[in-house]
């Protein structure tokens, strides 16, 4: 019923968003003098993180590869580095290889179908790039932007995952979206969910479109939507700080590994399959990949005969001197780790 109602008060809605945003968006640099590439990078930077973190990385990466043509002829190597502390490191890859694509392919693409072909592309990205660059009406539907329409409708059923609620919610997005200027219409959408129509503490008497929605009537914005607890996965990993002298050993992922190839990180104990006792803890860190919960306790060893034979013989295992710790890719977390330990320790 309310999903109808917004329906018939579309035009109003729409009107009153845009009014809102055309006044008070943030002034992002994918925003000034915007070009399909920026919003590209953009958008692959922007998945999983957010805005605050995604802005010195951006710049500092439209300095580097200003073009799809700089990119492509880049080295992976100097794509990971530009990317190092951003995590999911899957999409710096997927970008370098769409950039290889839309060079060899001489022209822009430009419709949905054909950029939800290309790597790290979903129906989301391809919506936002397309809507944006070349005002196709396909409306956006990420977690801002199911959160707003949950509200709106007041939506009270649960959903199994953000994926099955994007289901569910596209095609009133859909129905939602101007045909005008539908780029602008999904910023809009997007920079309300993420400004005003908050997970936590939304600031409904802000709202451009509070007449509209059944959370504000209600006082209940926060009940919506409703998404299945997500169940976490609890592991360990266990990582061996082994100095020998001013050179600290790494491990190197291979080129082949699925999710941190070329990148470097401490060493697991399981690799040199080592059991290291708590009284060699130093200190205990915790970080979330996907769906697992994971504590890493770092363990101080000293190499011995047996270490050393390990390290010689294992083709994923290098010594790093501290001066080459800031030209090596690590991942985001083990970067910040080490940093943690080293100045707290005198080597």
């Amino acid at each position: 019923m309310a999903a109808s109602l917004l329906i018939v008060q579309r035009t109003a809605f729409q009107q009153a968003l845009q009014a809102w945003y055309a006044a008070h968006h943030r002034k992002l640099p994918w925003r000034e003098a915007s070009s399909l590439y920026k919003t590209v990078v953009s958008e692959f930077m922007l998945q999983q993180t957010q805005v605050a973190t995604v802005l010195p990385y951006f710049e500092r990466w439209l300095q580097a590869m200003p073009d799809f043509r700089t990119l492509a002829a880049a080295s992976e190597t100097e794509i990971l580095k530009l990317w190092e502390g951003l995590g999911y490191y899957s999409r710096a890859r997927n970008l370098y290889k769409l950039a290889k694509i839309v060079v060899a392919l001489n022209t822009e693409p430009r419709t949905p179908e054909v950029w939800r072909e290309l790597p790290g592309v979903g129906p989301y990205t391809a919506a936002a790039v397309t809507s944006v660059s070349f005002g196709h009406p396909v409306a956006c539907v990420d977690g801002n932007v199911i959160r707003i329409l949950a509200r709106l409708t007041g939506e009270g059923r649960q959903f199994r995952d953000s994926a099955e609620a994007a289901k569910f919610f596209t095609p009133l997005a859909e129905l939602l979206i101007t045909n005008a200027n539908p780029g602008f219409h999904n910023q809009a959408m997007m920079e309300l969910g993420a400004t005003i129509c908050m997970r936590q503490n939304p600031r409904c008497l802000l709202c451009p479109v509070a007449e509209f929605c059944v959370g504000k009537r209600d006082d209940t914005p926060t009940k919506f939507p409703r998404l299945a607890p997500k169940k976490w996965e609890q592991r360990e990993t266990a990582r061996l700080w082994v100095e020998d002298g001013y050179k600290l050993l790494l491990y190197r992922a291979r080129a082949s590994a699925k999710r941190l190839a070329g990148l470097h990180e401490l060493p697991a104990a399981s690799l040199l399959g080592m059991h290291p006792k708590e009284t060699e803890l130093i200190i205990r860190k915790q970080r979330r990949i996907t769906r697992f919960q994971i504590s890493e306790p770092i363990y101080r060893i000293k190499p011995n005969a047996t270490l050393r034979r390990k390290i010689t013989e294992s083709d994923e295992l290098v010594w790093a001197a501290r001066s080459e710790l800031g030209s090596l890719t690590l991942s985001g977390p083990h970067r910040r780790w080490i940093r943690e330990l080293l100045s707290i320790r005198r080597w």
